[in-house]
């Protein structure tokens, strides 16, 4: 019988291609890793890896049975599923990762919907971007991740894991009060000599900043980087810099940014799960909740900017 925790080292072997890279996912060493891929190999009786370099390869048989893994790990959560059904109450702790921009807007009004509906529930919200928290939702350190995706992007969906959209979150332009007039008349392309600010790389809200400048004709000189998207409109405020951000992190820009919705597509906020899941109580009970109009806050209007105080 093959063990199927060392199927997801294999697994995660194909992904990351690096003996190193899924040593640090697991938290053991390399030596672990080659260990536990050794002791698979004789259980299925084939070479499931070989030398390449300095480094591993899969084998056809190893390639085969990688991709094997995720309909087995689905299989063996609908069956946990099946025997938590059995209980009459959704009960113990949930590890909801959520991304900063959705933590006012979904992760708030969701454990308070979940404490009226099911108060023997334990959600704890851990703060993740989708870089973070699908790998930890794909190795069971999270129930469920509330994260967003930029459909114009094509990334495509994390293998292993289901996707359910909540809402559509428009992208926005924040610039200075004294920018308007120019890019109300020439758009985007107005903006090309000035400097932005946006997230750090890899990040999937910087790379629709680049697309959507570079769309308008331009690559844009990034100047400044904030994680925290809403503390940049600061920068923006004083004149020193552009962006482009949600607009759920444009609800009360400070005074002296001017705040413009673009058009086209911006990003979807979605509820990410492993699949096979969804039956399962706890995460059946939170699915349910977040479809509930009360578990969801509608983003606040822009607030109107006032001008920079001379001084």
């Amino acid at each position: 019988m093959l063990d199927v925790k060392r199927m997801v080292i294999l697994r995660d072997l194909a992904e990351h291609t690096r003996v190193t890279a899924v040593a640090d996912l697991h938290g053991v060493t390399p030596s672990a890793v080659s260990q536990q891929l050794r002791a698979l190999e004789a259980e299925a009786g084939a070479a499931l890896v070989e030398r390449d370099g300095r480094g591993l390869r899969l084998t056809p048989a190893g390639v085969a049975l990688a991709a094997a893994c995720e309909p087995v790990l689905a299989a063996l959560e609908r069956a946990e599923g099946a025997v938590r059904a059995l209980d009459a109450e959704p009960s113990g702790e949930l590890a909801i990762g959520c991304a900063p921009s959705a933590l006012a807007t979904v992760a708030a009004p969701l454990v308070a919907e979940l404490a009226l509906r099911h108060p023997r529930l334990r959600p704890r919200i851990v703060q993740a971007d989708p870089e973070e928290a699908v790998p930890q939702l794909r190795q069971r350190r999270l129930d469920l991740a509330v994260t967003y995706a930029y459909p114009l992007l094509g990334a495509p969906p994390a293998a292993g894991t289901t996707t359910v959209a909540l809402f559509d979150d428009p992208l926005c332009l924040a610039l200075p009060q004294a920018l308007l007039p120019a890019y109300e008349r020439d758009g985007l392309a107005s903006l090309r000599e000035r400097t932005w600010v946006s997230a750090p790389a890899p990040s999937s809200c910087r790379a629709m900043l680049l697309h959507a400048c570079r769309n308008a004709g331009f690559t844009p000189r990034i100047a400044h980087e904030c994680a925290d998207l809403r503390s940049g409109l600061w920068l923006v405020a004083t004149g020193q810099a552009v962006s482009i951000l949600p607009k759920l992190l444009c609800d009360a820009p400070p005074p002296g940014v001017a705040v413009r919705e673009l058009p086209g597509p911006g990003r979807t906020v979605d509820v990410m799960v492993r699949a096979g899941t969804e039956t399962q109580p706890a995460v059946a009970a939170t699915l349910a909740a977040l479809a509930s109009p009360t578990s969801l806050a509608p983003p606040a209007p822009f607030a109107p900017p006032a001008p920079l105080t001379a001084r």
